[in-house]
């Protein structure tokens, strides 16, 4: 293999970037009553989505595949060669097939096609050849169509497979609209790791972890500094006789107060505490108390039921979980 001496590495990258751009909105074109018909079929059958391909066609179905279950659409995925040797036996008559190829025109495709029609499957082409043997045998066509690979060569696939997991992406995210799929049902296909924490973890889930610190409106100075110190949290709540809550004291507080020279032995509770402390649910989304810590700059939050206090929520609870 011959190397260049002389390569701008940059100007490279950049021209990969404005080709494979270009050719992803150019797609917009493509459009059509096809996409559209191949969107609203997805969405009503019974059976699952199975995306099938050879060579680098064959990865990118394999990301189509994640894509559509991760968001509410069961789908497999059926490597071309492998199902013309036995694995065609994973499609179901309710399923709809998504066939993926540049060419259209793949050996393996070939052979597959006509197998898939004898089942009785619906057919989609996501194909960048619209005269096309896979293209001209499909139900629906889902051009992908680019004018050039990124290549230097226009050889290896670059440009095209780009375009095929654009098109990939629209069908998927037209589905989500379609289907009504909510932050609350992808959080259950996401409960692992801290992108599924953020959608299903809640304020009390954190805030029971801890035991919850209180102190009365007379209590002394003495008490207050002990609860603080006890529960390890920097900070206390202050309720009423009823228990309704009526202020917080940080360990910041504290030491605002010896700042001031205050006679220590007659200071209470009520003295030194701060009225209308910053409050969450329990039942709300722990990353919404990271948004409130952020917005006010602190580093808890009381955590409420209703009108009753129950505990605190510490930035250091979230920095465990992985929220931040």
């Amino acid at each position: 293999m011959k190397q260049k001496t002389i390569v701008n590495i940059q100007d490279t990258a950049k021209r990969t970037i404005r080709l494979e751009s270009a050719a992803i909105g150019s797609l917009e074109q493509y459009v059509n009553e096809d996409f559209e018909q191949t969107v609203e079929l997805i969405a009503r059958i019974k059976g699952r989505v199975v995306v099938t391909g050879i060579g680098k066609s064959a990865i990118i179905a394999q990301k189509i595949v994640a894509t559509f279950n991760s968001t509410g659409t069961p789908a497999l995925f059926m490597h071309a060669a492998d199902a013309i040797h036995g694995d065609l036996g994973m499609v179901t008559p309710d399923d709809v097939v998504i066939c993926i190829s540049k060419s259209g025109e793949s050996p393996e495709i070939k052979v597959l096609v006509p197998l898939v029609q004898n089942l009785g499957n619906t057919l989609v082409a996501i194909v960048g050849k619209m005269d096309s043997y896979l293209a001209q045998s499909a139900h629906f066509v889902l051009n992908t169509t680019v004018t050039q690979e990124a290549c230097p060569n226009n050889l290896a696939p670059t440009t095209s497979t780009t375009a095929q997991l654009v098109m990939g992406d629209a069908l998927a995210v037209c589905l989500i609209e379609l289907k009504g799929f909510t932050a609350e049902d992808f959080a259950k296909f996401h409960p692992g790791g801290t992108l599924g924490k953020k959608l299903y973890l809640k304020v009390g889930d954190l805030s029971k972890l801890h035991k919850v610190p209180t102190v009365k409106l007379d209590s002394s100075l003495r008490e207050v500094i002990v609860e603080i110190s006890s529960k390890m949290l920097g900070v206390t709540g202050v309720v009423d006789e009823e228990g309704r809550l009526q202020g917080i004291i940080t360990d910041g507080d504290l030491r605002r107060m010896l700042e001031k020279n205050m006679d220590a032995a007659g200071v209470k509770a009520a003295d030194i505490m701060s009225r209308n402390p910053k409050t969450i649910q329990q039942d709300e989304l722990a990353v919404n108390a990271l948004e409130l810590m952020r917005e006010y700059d602190i580093t808890q939050l009381l955590a409420m039921k209703g009108d009753q206090y129950h505990g605190i929520i510490h930035l250091h609870d979230l920095i465990r979980e992985g929220i931040i």
